[in-house]
């Protein structure tokens, strides 16, 4: 199998191609021969020796990736239910940037009947996070009003359509004018292009009332805002901290790291019980473990592609030997949707 092994942090260098034997499934695996492979932007963040899990879990080498789309190849002695040459997508805590995966069987899924192979590598950790985010966390009521940052990438995406689902009213946030009719597509309801018009102002025009929930993976450029632009009582969901990392050349600058982290909001208990707000988050990396929540949040999710509620965000397909553009891209802010790489 060919896979990309990361031997240190560092930058887009560091992304390199291997040759190395075919995985073995243990008894409770099965190995998927890949077909298209998720992108996102923790894998940049892995790239830079910035992912605690990653350290946790795997240190170096690592490879990359969560997500992932083909036919099974191999199924380990315990696996009764699934069988070679079946049409499947899954996720993986680390790995995935490779032609062949071996993962839990509880990870794998059917191939969805409206998704080809890239849609489908693009589709879990996207609206895996926007489930838990949504879900798990905010319990939004319908007739709540969000506020969605980074409204046309994969999870704003997902966050846009599942809060249709639920209801609510959504306020997308785009950094630029390209964006702008994707978030409208994916639904919705006001959409704020910041590089033309104020954010902060246009935000309180949509909601003079200030927001029931709003999702953020900023970080520091947003966080103080987001906060301070919610309802009484409101709920901040924090999945990122995007503009803390850099928009090109691949590696931290460590100055505005460490200046950034101590402009991050601290947000303490009796400040958050007088202004009856919460702040929430979460890590997604750590959650794949948890069976019951995994299958959960698949099962609705994929009963909702199945009834045409809910669709694959827009994919963008890029061969796996050009790895680097694809995190050179990500990082940049300019992508639409979801990139995939394709071995």
């Amino acid at each position: 199998m060919r896979k990309v092994v990361i031997p240190r942090a560092g930058g887009y260098d560091r992304l390199t191609l291997q040759t190395q034997p075919d995985p073995t499934p243990a008894p409770e695996e099965v190995v998927v021969t890949s077909e298209a492979i998720g992108v996102n932007y923790a894998d940049c963040v892995i790239r830079m020796g910035l992912y605690a899990s990653a350290k946790e879990y795997v240190g170096w080498p690592i490879t990359p990736g969560f997500e992932f789309a083909g036919t099974v190849s191999a199924v380990g002695s315990a696996v009764t239910d699934l069988a070679v040459g079946a049409q499947v997508f899954g996720v993986s805590r680390f790995g995935g940037y490779s032609t062949h995966v071996a993962v839990p069987r509880h990870q794998v899924f059917p191939l969805p009947a409206r998704f080809d192979m890239a849609q489908a590598a693009g589709f879990p950790t996207a609206f895996l996070t926007a489930y838990y985010a949504l879900f798990e966390l905010a319990h939004p009521r319908p007739g709540s009003t969000l506020l969605v940052h980074s409204a046309a990438g994969g999870v704003g995406g997902a966050l846009l359509q599942l809060g249709r689902i639920a209801g609510c009213r959504t306020v997308g946030v785009v950094g630029s004018s390209h964006k702008v009719e994707t978030a409208r597509a994916l639904g919705a309801d006001v959409v704020i292009d910041k590089s033309r018009e104020d954010l902060w102002r246009a935000a309180e025009r949509a909601a003079p009332n200030g927001y029931d929930v709003v999702l953020d993976a900023n970080g520091v450029s947003t966080l103080r805002d987001s906060y301070r632009h919610l309802a009484r009582p409101g709920k901040l969901v924090i999945y990122g901290f995007h503009s803390m990392l850099p928009r090109e050349g691949g590696r931290p600058n460590w100055v505005k790291l460490a200046a950034d982290f101590l402009r991050t909001p601290r947000f303490d208990p009796l400040s958050l019980t007088n202004a009856n707000a919460s702040v929430l988050a979460f890590n997604l990396s750590y959650l794949f473990e948890r069976r019951d929540v995994l299958e959960e949040a698949m099962g609705r999710l994929l009963a909702w592609v199945d009834e045409g509620r809910i669709t694959s965000p827009p994919v963008t397909r890029i061969p796996l030997e050009r790895v680097a553009e694809a995190h050179r891209a990500l990082e940049s802010g300019s992508t639409v949707g979801k990139l995939v790489l394709v071995p």
